[in-house]
């Protein structure tokens, strides 16, 4: 049983798009008041160690700038000019515009478009009951995981892996394509634990030196996109000295031999030329995983948002099949538990009256979809309507040029149900005011951990601010269309999940305030077999029938590699564009969540672009100089700072700011590509070719 609160102390969840989902305990100073955020201390994975921005919610939840009315548009698109107008007549507004866009064009003409700025599984997919309902067009969600688990899967046919809470006993944890510092907290904190209390040895991979890098007893820098060359390296070398488990090998891998006269050209010294990293790096860092063989991988998504970032996930996730990690408690990988969870989420979505026939736009292509490119669109019409619940397109996704021509066309009708009035609420004719996950009920799931965790409402939310159940079932009454889960509250939609999943009731879940689901050891190492029908971890993926992927390929998928590679599909510098961006995560802003938040933009300050000091030096350029940077895609304007934490060539840009943040109203999205990386589509963000100079 877990410890009881103090009396103004409740429990909760942060709803945010990170996989720690920590647990929190919030202070409740009066029915619409919150003090205090902490982490939950007697949860073992959250530890009682929060983010600080998540630390600061008080100043979110009762920021001034909150919407707290419904309000139509009265100007321009994007001039900020609106008036406030009531839930009744909003909805009936909203509601109207979607049945004469049906009626035009047809249902698939009416886009409900949502992602991750809450991931509480009614309040987030209750979307989809309405889409389904109405046979509107479906979505594709690529901006994200796709690239990740897609390589992960390839490898061991399912999305789970040794527990998150081994980093304790482990001997050495690495930490590849993720600046957990930043991003998730908690792995780090695992790791710099296990290093106190049993000397631990902390390896951190990624394209700059962050915080991350910073706190690792190794820190790799090496060039973007080129993760797939050094874990090849690192393999060539568990080969030639000794360190492969052969026994291990031979038993849950499937084709071993295949393997190692593969990588036998796959050198240290080619593995340099590749990455920028010194043959001794390489070196010692193969030389530590191989005599080490409780090893923990703890694989993130940064590295896999490139042209070639899903074979880079199965390179990389190959490593500790070499090794045989997965023996070892403390040992193997970890990228994500969601594939252990198996929801019966239909209620809430709807999927008993789902079309499969209806198409799926992609999400990271919004530009191109509304901009009506036919392939976008899939043969079918043009967009008329949407509906934006939990994420801000306007700022975060890429293409950005087409994304803001899009969003401007004037027969285009658009709904943003928001708390604050976000770029892509600017560009809207309806914005309804939303709440925080603290005022509202719901459940979640941890990416990164192996709990179901109770999020209940706590406090009032200010002003009218409505949930997105109420929204949603407030529009299908008004299009004529019904549903068993449209009569549901969150509680009961919640206490309905639980029961068809096998995870108990609501009450139990109340008073427990999560559910520890974890595999078995022997499963979650795949002691017992990998996910594949074979049972054997594919070094030799059928990229196109890996479980990730049932819809056929995208992107330049008949040439990916056999096996694990470095693949040349990146959008390499040239002559007129010598540098590669990377646009990383800024550690007190969450995509583009927290950047209405005071503390949060005064800690991080304005938008920059890190160049290391010889190439500034080589183009004249100084710490704080104004320069614009820019590709085929379009130019930004913003400052540089002079960072040695890069190799030669490589530019980094941290954080999604607000596109007004920078000089020319034109965010850093402006430079990144919308083009599917194969085999199964999603936005290549850190893998951008581009310009710079003064100005």
């Amino acid at each position: 049983m877990n410890k009881p609160l103090d009396p103004i102390t409740r429990a909760s969840v942060c709803p945010h798009d990170c996989p720690s989902t920590c647990a929190l305990e919030v202070d409740v100073l009066g029915p619409d008041r919150i003090g205090r955020i902490r982490g939950a201390a007697d949860n073992p994975y959250t530890d009682g160690v929060i983010c600080a921005k998540v630390a600061r919610y008080a100043e979110r939840v009762h920021h001034p700038d909150r919407l707290l009315k419904p309000m139509r548009r009265i100007g321009a698109k994007g001039d900020g000019r609106f008036e406030p107008i009531s839930w009744n007549a909003a909805l009936d507004e909203v509601a109207e515009a979607f049945l004469k866009a049906e009626q035009r064009l047809g249902a698939q003409s009416v886009w409900p478009y949502h992602y991750a700025g809450t991931m509480g599984q009614v309040q987030r997919d209750s979307i989809h009951r309405l889409r389904h309902v109405k046979g509107y067009s479906r979505q594709f969600d690529t901006i994200c995981t796709n690239p990740a688990w897609t390589g992960y899967i390839a490898g061991t046919g399912a999305l789970r892996g040794s527990d998150p809470r081994e980093m304790a006993v482990s001997d050495c944890i690495v930490i590849w394509g993720t600046n957990a510092v930043a991003t998730q907290v908690n792995v780090m904190t695992h790791a710099v634990k296990a290093r106190k209390q049993r000397g631990t040895k902390i390896v951190a991979v990624d394209v700059y030196r962050n915080e991350t890098i910073r706190q690792a007893d190794i820190g790799l820098v090496l060039r973007p996109g080129t993760d797939g060359a050094l874990a090849c390296a690192v393999m060539h070398v568990l080969f030639r000295d000794g360190h492969a488990d052969r026994a291990y090998l031979d038993e849950y891998t499937d084709c071993p031999a295949e393997l190692e006269a593969h990588l036998a050209t796959r050198t240290p010294e080619w593995a340099s030329a590749i990455t920028g990293l010194s043959v001794e790096e390489i070196e010692a860092f193969a030389t530590l995983v191989g005599e080490t063989p409780a090893t923990y991988f703890r694989l993130g998504y940064g590295f896999t948002r490139a042209r070639n970032g899903t074979t880079a996930m199965h390179a990389v996730a190959s490593i500790p099949a070499v090794t045989g990690a997965w023996r070892h408690r403390g040992g193997g990988a970890f990228h994500s538990n969601s594939g252990i969870y198996d929801f019966d989420k239909s209620m809430i979505e709807g999927t008993d009256v789902l079309d499969p026939t209806t198409r799926r736009l992609d999400q990271s292509r919004i530009g191109a979809v509304l901009t009506g490119e036919p392939d976008a669109l899939l043969g079918g019409p043009d967009v008329a309507a949407m509906l934006i619940q939990n994420t801000n397109p306007a700022s975060v996704c890429p293409d950005q040029e087409k994304v803001r021509a899009g969003f401007g066309r004037e027969d285009l009708f658009v709904c943003v149900h928001e708390q604050f009035m976000t770029e892509t609420a600017l560009m809207a004719d309806i914005v309804l005011p939303a709440t925080t996950f603290l005022e509202h009920d719901d459940v979640y799931k941890g990416g990164g951990h192996q709990y179901i965790m109770l999020g209940p409402k706590l406090v009032e939310a200010p002003g009218e601010a409505r949930e997105n159940l109420f929204v949603l079932n407030e529009l299908m009454k008004r299009l004529g269309v019904d549903h068993p889960g449209n009569a549901m509250t969150a509680r009961e939609h919640i206490d309905w999940m639980l029961k068809a999943s096998g995870y108990g009731d609501l009450e139990t879940l109340e008073r427990d305030r999560w559910l520890d689901i974890q595999p078995p050891f022997e499963d979650a190492h795949f002691l017992n077999g990998f996910g594949h029908a074979d049972g054997k971890y594919h070094f030799k993926p059928d990229w196109l029938t890996t479980p990730a992927n049932n819809d056929g390929g995208m992107g330049p998928y008949a040439t990916m590699p056999d096996l694990p590679d470095h693949w040349s599909v990146l959008e390499e510098a040239d002559e007129d564009h010598p540098f590669r961006l990377v646009t990383a995560p800024a550690r007190s802003f969450l995509n583009s969540s927290f950047t209405e938040t005071p503390s949060s933009r005064k800690k991080e300050g304005r938008p920059e672009v890190m160049v290391h000091p010889q190439d500034a030096a080589r183009l004249g350029l100084a710490d704080g100089d104004l320069v614009s940077m820019g590709n085929h895609r379009g130019e930004v304007r913003l400052h540089l700072r002079v960072f040695e934490g890069v190799q030669r060539g490589v530019v980094i840009s941290e954080g999604v700011w607000a596109n007004r943040t920078f000089v020319d109203g034109k965010g850093i999205n402006t430079l990144t590509g919308a083009d599917p990386v194969a085999p199964y589509g999603g936005a290549a963000l850190h893998d951008n070719k581009v310009w710079l100079r003064e100005g």
